[in-house]
């Protein structure tokens, strides 16, 4: 895929943004989120020993046995939990928790370390709990506000007073309450008496409820609380900034990506690097349905452009579990099945750099030649000339026996494009005649 997406985007990747001046090095970036997750990533390592840890919270004798063999309590093996998962170091396969993909590569990739704690950035609401005694709804309207208490304190750069962004979160909420104005239909009742506006939160409700946040936020290590103030971290500081940039990214896309169909999406997100890629497809799924969104992807994968198929698997890896069933049904199709096995073996754990070999030697050949197909399409001839290292086979001669046998509909064009390339007059001789043998049907 690495070798598709280069064919179109050679001089026309977009500069990656920079971060505000100040924020640490990625290097450092994730080692302060080793440290938040450190308890998280010791449960999950003990759970994918153990083995019975169960699909929800850790049943008593699990929680018992991981406080013994951690040295922790209780408590913490609980929180320890909920973080791993919230964080994706452990995931639930049909009622059955396997270590994540994320927590196989901890120790040695920054930006997998950066990509979890993110996600349990997502979801401080989750970790730590709303008061009981405030309406769900209400809780959810706060919840909704605080994006902009955070890139407030974003861009003070520095500590802000609590009654700052308690001003800031009225507004917002009271903003959120009008954007949602809704007309009742139909014949109402005549109202009985003088109605009272009900306030869109009450506002001895909001200090506790902003205090809350505050706390969860700190709790996940966003933020630092102070006397009266709060001030963000290295790491929330560069996740809100993360959290911008996305936002841009999806709103300055080169073809208007996200109201488009799926096919001028992946072909719109083509020419970008594949964080960028990824921010757009995430876009993209927020404003459909997941299901619609997985057939379309799908359909476009059984396409004749190459590159739009691998694309549309990058795209369903941002979908996760709701696209299992389906790309598990697609691996019955031929020319999905080599994309579609190794979405499967990432998400159940492979190292995507040892994904391929799930493959067959037939399923990995074809690969090579839908790949060699995408980059004769869109990319340069010297490109395709440097696929030919990544064949499985040993050399030339076995790859274009193979290739033969394996029926790729489009082996023919590949392997013209292929001697029109190659600068070595015998080895582009072997390939036309093994173009020339499949197009006639022969041996």
């Amino acid at each position: 895929m690495t070798t598709a997406r280069r064919a179109v985007s050679d001089g026309r990747s977009r500069p990656a943004p920079r971060p505000p001046e100040g924020t640490p090095p990625p290097a450092e970036l994730a080692r302060q989120a080793r440290a938040v997750l450190a308890d998280a990533v010791r449960i999950a390592r003990w759970a994918a020993v153990d083995r019975d840890p169960g699909a929800g919270p850790l049943a008593a004798a699990a929680q018992e046995r991981a406080a013994a063999a951690l040295e922790l309590t209780p408590d913490q093996v609980r929180a320890g939990w909920d973080r791993a998962r919230l964080a994706g170091l452990v995931e639930l396969h049909g009622g059955t928790v396997r270590p994540g993909w994320r927590l196989q590569a901890w120790d040695r990739d920054d930006s997998a370390v950066q990509r979890g704690w993110v996600a349990l950035f997502d979801a401080w609401s989750l970790v730590h709990p709303a008061p009981d005694d405030v309406a769900a709804a209400t809780v959810a309207e706060v919840v909704e506000a605080v994006p902009q208490v955070l890139s407030l304190l974003q861009l003070s750069a520095g500590p802000v007073l609590v009654p700052a962004l308690l001003d800031l979160l009225q507004q917002r909420v009271v903003e959120l309450h009008e954007e949602r104005c809704e007309v009742p239909y139909g014949p109402q009742p005549a109202p009985t008496g003088p109605v009272a506006p009900e306030p869109p939160v009450a506002d001895a409700l909001l200090p506790p409820l902003l205090d809350w946040a505050l706390e969860g936020l700190a709790a996940v290590g966003a933020l630092t609380l102070g006397e009266g103030q709060a001030t963000l971290t290295p790491l929330g500081n560069w996740a809100v900034w993360v959290k911008l940039e996305q936002i841009c990214v999806a709103a300055q896309s080169p073809a208007g990506n996200i109201e488009q169909s799926a096919q001028h999406m992946l072909r719109g997100c083509a020419g970008l690097t594949p964080g960028p890629a990824r921010a757009e497809y995430r876009a993209w799924l927020a404003a459909r349905t997941v299901g619609s969104a997985v057939t379309e992807l799908l359909a476009v994968a059984r396409g004749e452009d190459a590159l739009l198929r691998g694309l549309a698997f990058e795209a369903l890896r941002v979908v996760g579990a709701p696209a299992e069933a389906e790309v598990r049904a697609a691996a019955d199709d031929t020319s999905l099945r080599p994309y579609a096995l190794l979405w499967l073996a990432e998400y159940e754990g492979a190292d995507p750099e040892d994904a391929s070999e799930v493959l067959t030697r037939e399923e990995s050949t074809w690969l090579w030649v839908d790949t060699a197909a995408a980059v004769a399409d869109h990319g340069e001839s010297d490109l395709l000339v440097r696929h030919l290292d990544s064949a499985v086979q040993g050399n030339v001669p076995a790859l274009l026996d193979e290739v033969r046998a394996i029926g790729h509909p489009r082996t023919v064009q590949v392997l013209v494009a292929l001697a029109a390339a190659h600068p070595d007059p015998a080895l582009a001789k072997a390939v036309r005649r093994a173009a020339f043998q499949v197009h006639t049907g022969g041996a």
